[in-house]
């Protein structure tokens, strides 16, 4: 029986709107929502071992639903459970200290997930061959190129190997030689029994290495099926 690794039932999630008070009190005597949904009834099952990937257009609600799988934001209604350790790679950078080396990033971010310095330090040498930062690796972060920081990210979390991956538009920084090394390092993730969710407008990608592509539109999954019929869906929507 194949184990299933996210499961979310009946979520929605609601932010504030941004608005200044007048706008606010004709919206208060007009008994309207003050409220953005920004994610409505979903329902979604990952299974161990999948490479999932999520498309739709910009604010369509896909970092936001990436974050609910995170933890990062609890649903309003519904529940969302995730079966194992996580580790999110979202924008460049995030979670890093600008002021402090990528050395020290690299076991600040290994210490967050749960491992000790003493691992840390074992493991380096391997994210500093993956990231190819040679000696920039005791540089501070902030001397970085978006690039750089992209590829001490992936190198970090695919040596910490977490059980679900999780990655928002990471990959589409980079080289070519380099988008094709993390591809390579995200399938021997999920041989390792690991499961590994995409954020990315780069449907090449998708295609070649997801075994399903999710399609959000307007905080909805509207469609959940093979990569091709995804993308042909998303670009039907876009028509």
């Amino acid at each position: 029986m194949t184990k299933t690794s996210i499961k979310l039932e009946n979520v929605d999630l609601h932010f504030p709107k941004q608005r200044n008070a007048l706008v606010m009190f004709y919206d208060w005597f007009r008994k309207r929502s003050r409220r953005f949904t920004a994610l409505s009834e979903i329902n979604l099952e990952i299974y161990q071992g999948e490479i999932v990937g999520i498309i739709g257009r910009n604010g369509s609600g896909k970092s936001t639903l990436l974050r609910v799988i995170a933890g990062i934001y609890p649903p309003d209604n519904g529940t969302a459970k995730a079966a194992g350790e996580i580790s999110l790679l979202a924008g460049l950078g995030t979670g890093f200290s600008q002021h402090q080396t990528g050395r020290e990033n690299a076991i600040l971010y290994g210490s967050i997930l749960g491992h000790d310095e003493k691992v840390m330090n074992s493991k380096l040498e391997e994210i500093i061959d993956f990231s190819e930062l040679g000696h920039f690796i005791d540089e501070p972060l902030r001397t970085y190129s978006a690039g750089m920081k992209a590829r001490l990210g992936l190198a970090v979390a695919s040596a910490i190997k977490p059980e679900i991956l999780l990655i928002d538009e990471v990959l589409s920084v980079g080289d070519v030689k380099f988008k094709e090394k993390s591809k390579k390092k995200i399938l021997g993730m999920v041989e390792n029994a690991g499961t590994v969710v995409i954020v990315s407008h780069s449907f090449g990608l998708l295609t070649d290495i997801c075994d399903r592509v999710i399609l959000v539109d307007r905080g909805r999954i509207e469609l959940i099926d093979e990569p091709q019929q995804a993308i042909k869906r998303y670009y039907e929507l876009e028509g």
